[in-house]
């Protein structure tokens, strides 16, 4: 019925996109496919444009944002796109000549042009677009494997080439968000030529990544129908993870096969639409050459040994009931849950919220992920219990139509043309999707609000860039800052107004990318209140050789959590049905652990 990986790696076009909802393997398959490659005698490089990048975990090498070679592969390099460093680079690429030319005073003023909200983003753009555009970056590889954020980053990403080279080709003030266009026509040509690379079946392939499970299929679709519009033709969808059981009878590995079955029904007609390919679920941890090298080749692994200490140590963790409890005792305040993409941040905001509209208390559910859906995870209205999503395009027309309102009723024709020029720059939804995001943090003053927030590096940059959204708002609004806005990052801060769930699954590279943000959040003087662990094979009983296998090799991440990384953790079982609608959130809340599935 499917394809063999394999084939897919034969056929490889000279750009590769691994993308998808965050948690499918996206970065396991990319690096395995590139391994592949290079294994065949082509020279490849493997790019990361995701903000909380792991290829580093998966290669087991430390990356920065030039090409390394990778021990134990021949021909193989790799790289990481850093937005700091990106940034930090391409402000010293327009001040580096003029130092010595111009007055300090200057110098200081274009670099705090260039500290601007959007200025991380086009770095980092810039950066992903001469790789795609700029064949001479890329001639000596054969192949270049790109491994991305998570859809709604990547879409995104993906849409920049054309929103910049709309921009350039509108563009009559020569001025910009970035300073003098005269300084960007090298870009401009460049970003033509990403656009140009990217529709070129013969050139591109984007490979869309899912799970057997309804919401990445849903997001794998959605982003099939998105790229298709903008020109992307070659795609290909990869199934991972898909499980069927030998030996029929254990009601966990039953209950885990029925759920892919049903999911893979449900969009049956998607999936006639493009070649799909499998790789079937592991026991192990995908780290490592070894480990990558199996998921072409579909060999099994052989178990790691657990240690004697991990095998004689029973992790330990708070109960559901008392997080709840907890939450509700100041009687109002944000709770925002982040971590990696696809471990189940939206399902954990959906049943605390419902569970808090439940007994009583009023609730605004959100989310700053362009990939989520609450709606659909919640299934049906709760009383008590309202339900928005930061709509970027809704956002930007409602930013740029206020600014046009309070500026241009004072300029004249020509002065309104600049202003609705300077709008169009694709930099303007940051700015709008930022204001809404400290507007709904504002809502918790008086009741909950639960936000359900966009993957862990998204979500970083978000917060990074607080201050200097704060100069693009005053820079294009030309008034005060907003309340809601100066009184953000005081807001986080507060232990009493938000409290930060960092969600994990019983895996090396969720749990060491929340440990990693816990860090990052920690020096932005926020403290996460607690974590939460979802998707545990750990606590339930099953006889399945790959599943106890499965099972096992939790442990040392449970540990992890539960005595180093936590000051309070809680665990959430894996379910039998899609964890969607009220009584499945609620039997996720409300049965313990150890229940059937």
């Amino acid at each position: 019925m499917y394809l063999h990986l394999s084939s897919l790696v034969g056929s490889a076009t000279r750009f590769l996109f691994f993308t998808g909802k965050g948690g499918v393997g996206k970065t396991s398959l990319a690096c395995s496919t590139a391994v592949a490659l290079a294994d065949l005698g082509k020279r490849v490089l493997l790019v990361s444009t995701d903000p909380a990048s792991n290829l580093d975990e998966v290669l087991g090498v430390q990356l920065s944002n030039q090409p390394r070679p990778l021990p134990g592969v021949h021909n193989l390099f790799a790289l990481n796109i850093d937005p700091a460093q990106a940034a930090h680079a391409y402000r010293e690429k327009i001040v580096g000549p003029m130092r010595g030319i111009l007055p300090e005073a200057a110098l200081r003023s274009m670099e705090e042009q260039l500290s601007g909200a959007c200025t991380m983003e086009i770095a980092a753009f810039d950066e992903f677009a001469r790789l795609l555009g700029d064949p001479s970056i890329t001639k000596e590889y054969d192949h270049v494997v790109f491994d991305t954020a998570p859809t709604g980053h990547t879409l995104r990403l993906l849409t920049l080439p054309k929103a910049w080279t709309g921009y350039f080709q509108t563009n009559t003030s020569g001025t910009s968000c970035l300073g003098p266009l005269a300084g960007l026509e090298q870009q401009r040509a460049v970003y033509e030529g990403a656009l140009n690379a990217l529709a070129n079946a013969e050139q591109t392939t984007l490979v869309l990544v899912s799970r057997a499970q309804v919401p990445p299929l849903r997001e794998a679709e959605r982003t099939f129908k998105e790229l298709s519009q903008l020109g992307v033709i070659n795609q290909r969808l990869v199934l991972t993870g898909l499980f069927k059981t030998s030996e029929p009878g254990d009601p966990v590995a039953d209950a885990l096969e029925v759920r892919e079955l049903k999911a893979i029904a449900q969009f049956k007609d998607f999936l006639t639409q493009l070649p799909v390919y499998s790789v079937p679920l592991h026991a192990n941890n995908l780290l490592g050459l070894d480990a990558l090298r199996a998921i072409v080749s579909e060999s099994t692994l052989e178990n790691p040994s657990q240690s004697q200490e991990n095998s004689l140590v029973t992790p330990e963790f708070l109960s559901i009931e008392s997080l709840i409890e907890s939450l509700i005792s100041t009687g109002r305040g944000v709770i925002m849950t982040m971590g990696k993409g696809g471990v189940g941040k939206t399902t954990v905001a959906a049943a605390l919220a419902m569970e808090l509209a439940r007994r009583g208390h009023p609730v605004h559910l959100s989310t700053t992920d362009p990939a989520a859906h609450v709606g659909e995870t919640l299934g049906a209205a709760v009383d008590g219990l309202t339900i928005s999503r930061i709509d970027p395009a809704k956002e930007t027309e409602a930013y740029v139509a206020q600014v046009m309102e309070a500026q241009g009723a004072n300029l004249d024709s020509d002065g309104r043309a600049l202003l609705e020029e300077d709008l169009r720059s694709p930099c303007t939804e940051e700015i709008a999707v930022f204001k809404a995001f400290a507007r709904t943090v504002a809502q918790a003053e008086g009741s909950f609000v639960i936000l359900d927030t966009a993957p862990t590096g998204h979500t970083l940059l978000l917060l990074d860039a607080t201050e200097a959204y704060h100069r693009e708002l005053g820079r294009q609004a030309r008034e005060s800052i907003p309340e809601e806005v100066s009184k953000l990052l005081p807001r986080l801060r507060d232990p009493n107004y938000t409290r930060v769930l960092l969600v994990t699954l019983p895996e090396a590279t969720p749990v060491h990318e929340a440990a990693a943000l816990q860090s990052d959040l920690r020096r932005a003087g926020i403290e996460p209140f607690g974590w939460v662990v979802n998707q545990s094979f750990y606590c339930l009983h099953t006889e399945n050789p790959l599943l106890k296998r499965r099972a096992k090799n939790e442990i040392p991440y449970l540990l992890e959590v539960s005595q180093k990384l936590a000051s309070r953790a809680y665990l959430l079982r894996w379910l039998g049905e899609e964890p969607t609608g009220p009584t499945a959130l609620g039997y996720l809340l409300h049965h313990p652990p150890n229940a059937k599935p």
